[in-house]
């Protein structure tokens, strides 16, 4: 019940004179600020965000102590998709859990639980929300997500930004290549189709000889291939080069594409790109062919 002098507080049953109010307002504002105080705080160093207190993960051989939501990608050993999303969280300095499987063995596997195309890999929140598939999807959450944790990745410009998205595509294409080739050349030869090989073997050089280009064409004295600084661009090439070479599907490629090599292997030797280089699984070939 009001009066023109004050309110009734109906907790304590008496009028709430003018003294009161000020004590309330007073009140209200020290819990605003502590609020604020808490959410403006500095930011916490990258080994101790994202998963709840007194939690740890272990990755790259360093061991982090984590607050808030922790990320797990699901991945395969030799994927080269995975790896470009376990490059870009090292990078930024991003705790996560990696979880390998072999999605083809279906009596094993766990991908069609969180992905209904059964493909790696596979980005998983430990509070609930859906999964993020596609290994571009998951590239474009990091960039977004953490783009106050540098590298950035991305250079703020549109046009450059869409070229890097654009060489990305271009790397994930062959690298699509090589694994339709692959299960192709693991069928009996009277059962392979040639027209679908010579399809994805003229994806393959195609896109190494584009790759080659971009790398003779890098500003001088930089490491990068778009800017001063890395980008998603970067991480996808090393990534498909990578798994060219790994493969071993273009014996010589290294004598025929001297820029691409030279730039490759400048990248591919730094400690996050080293400790995320593909290892073969055990892959049962009669369940895939």
């Amino acid at each position: 019940m009001n009066d023109r002098k004050g309110f009734l507080t109906p907790a304590l049953g008496v009028r709430a004179t003018p003294y009161i109010k000020r004590l309330s307002a007073q009140w209200l504002f020290s819990v605003i600020e502590h609020i604020l105080n808490l959410c403006c705080r500095p930011s916490l160093p990258a080994e101790t965000i994202y998963k709840p207190a007194a939690s740890t993960v272990q990755n790259a051989g360093v061991t982090y102590t984590c607050i808030g939501v922790m990320l797990t990608i699901i991945s395969a050993t030799p994927s080269p998709y995975a790896r470009m999303n376990r490059i870009a969280l090292l990078e930024k300095g991003i705790p996560f859990e990696l979880k390998n499987e072999v999605p083809w063995h279906e009596s094993e596997t766990k991908t069609p639980l969180y992905n209904p195309l059964e493909k790696l890999p596979i980005l998983l929140f430990d509070d609930g929300r859906e999964p993020v598939y596609d290994s571009a999807q998951i590239q474009e959450y990091i960039v977004q997500k953490f783009a106050d944790k540098s590298p950035r990745l991305v250079t703020g410009d549109l046009d450059t930004d869409l070229k890097a998205r654009q060489i990305q595509t271009l790397c994930e294409g062959l690298m699509d290549a090589f694994v339709l080739l692959f299960f192709e050349m693991k069928r009996d030869e009277d059962k392979q189709s040639k027209p679908w090989l010579d399809r994805q073997n003229r994806k393959i050089d195609g896109a190494l000889k584009a790759l080659n280009e971009l790398a003779k064409s890098r500003k001088e004295g930089s490491d990068y291939l778009l800017a001063d600084v890395m980008t998603i661009a970067d991480i996808a090439v090393v990534c498909a080069v990578g798994q060219v070479d790994f493969a071993g599907i273009r014996q010589g490629w290294q004598d025929k594409y001297p820029g691409l090599t030279a730039y490759w292997k400048e990248l591919d030797a730094r400690k996050n790109f080293a400790d995320t280089k593909p290892v073969m699984f055990d892959l049962k070939h009669d369940t895939v062919v």
